[in-house]
């Protein structure tokens, strides 16, 4: 079985729970780089990754890396990379990308360029003149840093954070990738009880409950390559059924949501059911100034609104003094916030123990702990 080398993209600050992630799965050459770990593997690691990582946002595999300042240099190097091993003439193969810091700035004339290359060879190795590109979608992706052209192949499609149980959502939600990088920094057991007052739609207690169970976050869903000739299509109903077969049952673990919106709180419990973890739920509508944990140990996962999204930076910073009240220490109780407030911690009255900065779309923000 032929060995591809891949790429997988994430959030800045994930990088090195993706790599963790591909470790544990048998990936080779693991590398994380800021925003994406490049990787080594066989088509069932690409498969295992696609179903497996919590993290990533997609999976590409690498056809071609070169250099190139002038659009000669691109068409010329594009056309040497072997597009019928990838490629079937009928395939349509669509080029998106980025250009930075590089001579070759304008990307809709690279795509062009990349596009033109490749139809040049596949049109000379299957002898005929016009490509129908009727059949399935090969998404083609470059990006030009510094001049350094890497193209590839996105075997995903529908980004990774799609995972098919968040139809809906409230109006601020939390990407999944984002909160599933904050469970496996909570370092969650098998009988933790993880608590968040600010539940929205839930996301960040469902991928802690997938987590704890070991439910792989692509098992529900369908990828690109799955319909691609060039990669075995036995593979990805093989990953899946030993996905699943891992899947841990019977466990104490327990999810408790709560919401001053009703809407948020039926909401959650609908995204609950759609991912399989509705069992180990219990979500109320509630005003975060009464919350506590009753249990002698618990954890606080929570994305708090903030003044960016749903309130004023006056009532944001009210609400981080008043979580500053609430969320007590004490032995067997930790918290971990996520907020793009630098004040956060004068707010919210005391210093975390530990900090990691993360991005919530777009906006920087520091994920705090406190855990003593």
């Amino acid at each position: 079985m032929s060995t591809y080398r891949c790429a997988a993209p994430c959030l800045f600050g994930l990088e090195s729970l993706v790599a963790k992630e591909l470790e544990q799965m048998g990936a080779q050459e693991v590398n994380a780089q800021n925003g994406r770990v490049l990787f080594s593997g066989d088509a069932k690691i690409v498969a295992r990754a696609n179903i497996r990582l919590r993290c990533a946002e997609r999976v590409e595999i690498v056809v071609g890396q070169f250099r190139a300042v002038t659009f000669q240099q691109l068409i010329d190097a594009s056309e040497l990379i072997p597009w019928e091993q990838y490629l079937r003439e009928d395939d349509a193969f669509p080029v998106a990308g980025w250009s930075r810091d590089s001579k070759l700035f304008s990307v809709p004339d690279c795509q062009a360029i990349i596009k033109k290359a490749a139809v040049n060879r596949m049109a000379k190795h299957y002898g005929i003149a016009r490509l129908p590109e009727t059949g399935p979608k090969v998404q083609i992706r470059f990006s030009i840093l510094k001049d350094e052209v890497t193209v590839l192949l996105d075997t995903s499609g529908v980004g990774l954070h799609k995972r098919g149980y968040r139809e809906n959502s409230t109006e601020a939600p939390i990407k999944e990738t984002l909160a599933a990088g904050m469970a496996m920094l909570a370092r969650l057991y098998d009988d933790s009880v993880v608590y968040d007052p600010f539940c929205g739609s839930g996301t960040l207690l469902i991928e802690s409950a997938m987590l704890a169970r070991n439910i792989a976050p692509g098992i529900r869903r369908a990828f690109s390559a799955e319909r691609w000739g060039f990669l075995p299509r036995e593979i990805w109903t093989q990953e899946r059924m030993a996905a699943i077969s891992e899947i841990k049952k019977g466990l104490p673990f327990r999810c408790v949501g709560s919401d001053v919106d009703p809407k948020a709180v039926e909401l959650t419990l609908q995204n609950a059911k759609k991912a399989g973890v509705a069992d180990c739920f219990t979500v109320t509508q509630a005003d975060a100034k009464d919350f506590c944990i009753p249990t002698p140990r618990g954890v606080v996962l929570t994305n708090p609104p903030y003044g960016e999204r749903l309130l004023d930076q006056a009532e944001a910073k009210q609400l981080t003094q008043l979580m500053g009240k609430v969320f007590v220490k004490d032995y067997g109780k930790r918290y971990l916030i996520i907020s793009p407030d630098e004040e956060f911690e004068t707010l919210f009255g005391r210093k975390a123990d530990k900090r990691r900065k993360l991005y919530n779309g777009m906006i920087p923000c520091q994920l705090y702990l406190y855990y003593q």
